[in-house]
């Protein structure tokens, strides 16, 4: 258990936290949210001990192993796998008593010491490692690679593998997702949801903290506010209860209205009808999320350019890369006004290449890029951070663009990005990160592009910011390319998908729900592939040497009598699929209050509900014959191996 009892804590002169009171239970997934500054990242160091509070108590439970992801990282010269075992200190401690009893003959004190570290796990900690690695997007080739090979990003997704694999009953994670690809993060959700301990997460991610929290501590008017249920959940009951207060009622109202607006306008040009129906559903909730950040300091537009051309620009057969090595071949798209595509893929399979080569700061390789005359990009990417001028302000980078522009209506724009009063004449190389990223994204609204291309633009951004760009985007009028792994910014803002995979860039026909199965789907094909081609291996490097035309035989009869159990196995898959499409439909239907609070709907909820549990049941049986299918595959290729 966790517990504050009137708490007050302060940075310097100011006040973060004062006279809160909170109880957290063992096992709870708590996400952490505030604006910046409020405090997050000062409670974490509170339960570390690095902080102490100005009065009141923190109280934790006895011997609590606590695990923190560091912010840093050394370019060691260690191989990746052996910094994560590092996390796990009492395995480290026990394997080095062992050596120490192995080079002295001690073989009483070596057999206990093989005891403790079969109690530990030991001896699984090496794989188990290395698949955490590869979960966060590192490939078998990296695992051995020395640290200092890799950037600060990556280095950062190695410290996190670290902090997962310590033994720990509390876990605390600041912005773990900042440096992860929408497929490292679809991993790590899925890890954190089968945590057994408790977890406190910050994260900007509300589709993450739907995902993994069950509750939802709120920095408040210097109080912390703990809500049940997810982020979405939190949502909607401070909408609730600020609606009840009344006090911001003519702004709600005049958000909800506007948010209406953005859904007519987008549920008429719909065209693509899982993914239209997908963004329809993503905007129908927008009115609820825009009454609950009715008091964001963030409220800006993105105005686009007066003139537009069709096709706005055009990639003909084009081939991307570095050097003479091409990443992306035959690389044909036509952007056209008013498109809204979210770019999907793997970190490195060629999703920022892409963006590069779009805006012309990358040559191609061979093929034709045909901007249209009107053509009017605007280009967001981390990198372009660093392009701002330290030395000078918000108002002088707005005054370089337009020096006509008067001095009130560069504030009241720069007011929408947060930058109020004499925040415009302050200096940006002062500025945080957040502060940055939203300087940049004034920049290029200013300019009023038709073309937005935007790279990962949630970084560093806070929830309420992150919430006024998406806003900001439902009523862009021009096209947009998103770059992101912040999922609610994808449904809300893309109509369709641009796959970039194995060297090309197609078409994909579905959404986000979709796209998890695929790569569900296909890391298990892959992880298939592996166990096949080990066993043909096995075959043909157990056979004489004169007899390479048998072990050929041999590994084609084993595919053979594999697949039939393998065509068993991918009917299971397939039926497995419609089912949880099914049961999400359902929960879908369920989900609608009116269904509760009409009794004339009495029977259509009691239907929905027996086909719910019907559903489910279904899909469980389903689930154990794939588990049996799989071990039956296994059990077939280990038998047969054996065999040959």
């Amino acid at each position: 258990m966790i517990a504050f009892r009137q708490l007050a804590l302060q940075r310097g002169i100011q006040p973060l936290i004062e006279n809160a009171d909170l109880t957290l239970h063992d096992a709870t997934k708590a996400g952490i949210v505030g604006a910046n500054g409020s405090g997050k990242s000062s409670l974490f160091k509170l339960l570390l001990g690095e902080l102490t509070p100005e009065h009141g108590t923190v109280e934790l439970s006895g011997g609590q192993r606590i695990a923190h992801m560091a912010q840093e990282v050394e370019a060691l010269d260690r191989a990746l796998v052996e910094h994560v075992l590092d996390g796990h200190t009492e395995l480290r401690a026990t394997e080095h008593a062992l050596a120490e009893a192995q080079a002295s003959g001690a073989a009483h004190r070596e057999a206990e010491l093989h005891g403790e570290i079969e109690a530990l796990e030991g001896y699984t900690a090496r794989p188990r490692a290395e698949q955490m690695l590869v979960g966060l997007g590192f490939t078998q080739d990296d695992l051995y690679r020395p640290l200092s090979d890799f950037s600060g990003g990556w280095r950062m997704r190695v410290s996190l593998a670290q902090t997962l694999f310590m033994p720990s009953d509390l876990m605390l994670l600041d912005e773990p997702t900042n440096h992860l690809d929408l497929d490292a993060l679809l991993w790590l959700e899925q890890w954190l949801t089968r945590y057994p301990g408790t977890l406190l997460l910050i994260s900007h991610d509300r589709d993450f903290l739907d995902a993994v929290c069950d509750h939802i501590v709120h920095f408040e008017q210097r109080q912390l506010m703990l809500y049940r249920g997810n982020y979405s959940t939190f949502e909607r009951t401070r909408a609730e209860r600020q609606a009840r207060a009344q006090a911001e009622a003519a702004k709600q109202q005049a958000r909800r209205e506007e948010i209406e607006r953005f859904v007519a306008r987008f549920r008429a040009q719909a065209n693509k009808a899982r993914q239209a129906q997908s963004r329809l559903k993503m905007l129908e909730r927008m009115e609820t999320i825009a009454v609950a950040h009715a008091d964001s300091p963030f409220h800006f537009t993105l105005p686009s350019a007066d003139k537009t051309s069709s096709p706005l620009l055009v990639l003909d057969d084009a081939t991307l890369g570095y050097g003479q090595t091409p990443l992306l071949e035959h690389v044909s798209v036509s952007i056209l006004p008013g498109q809204r595509i979210g770019l999907l893929g793997a970190n490195g399979a060629g999703k920022s290449t892409l963006i590069k080569a779009l805006t012309a700061q990358q040559t191609l390789l061979a093929g034709k890029r045909v901007p249209g005359d009107n053509l009017a990009i605007g280009y967001f990417a981390q990198h372009q951070l660093e392009h701002l001028d330290m030395s000078s302000t918000p108002f002088v980078h707005i005054q370089r663009l337009s020096p006509t522009a008067s001095e009130q209506d560069i504030r009241n724009f720069l007011g929408g990005f947060g930058f109020h009063g004499n925040d415009v004449f302050a200096s940006v190389g002062n500025f945080s990160g957040g502060e940055k990223a939203r300087l940049a994204l004034s920049l290029i609204a200013w300019q009023k592009p038709n073309l937005l291309l935007l790279d990962e633009p949630t970084n560093h951004l806070d929830l309420e910011m992150r919430e006024s760009l998406t806003q900001a985007l439902a009523g862009f009028e021009g096209a947009v390319i998103i770059v992101s792994h912040d999922r609610h910014l994808l449904r809300a803002s893309v109509d369709e998908f641009w796959h970039v995979v194995d060297g090309s860039v197609t078409t994909f026909d579905g959404d986000l729900d979709d796209y998890r199965a695929w790569l569900k789907a296909r890391l298990e094909g892959e992880r298939r592939d592996a166990r096949q081609e080990k066993a043909e291996r096995q075959v043909t490097a157990e056979a004489p040497k004169g007899d390479r035309k048998a072990s050929r035989r041999a590994a084609a009869e084993l595919r053979e009598k594999l697949r039939p159990l393998k065509r068993e196995r991918d009917k299971i898959e397939r039926d497995m699929s419609k089912a949880q499409a099914e049961l999400e439909s359902l929960e879908a239907a369920l989900a609608d209050e009116g269904l509760y609070q009409d009794s004339a709907r009495k029977d259509e909820l009691t239907d929905l509900l027996g086909r719910q549990g019907d559903t489910q049941s279904r899909l469980e049986k389903l689930e154990q014959r794939w588990l049996e299918a799989e071990e039956a595959i296994e059990e077939r290729e280990a038998a047969l191996a054996d065999d040959a």
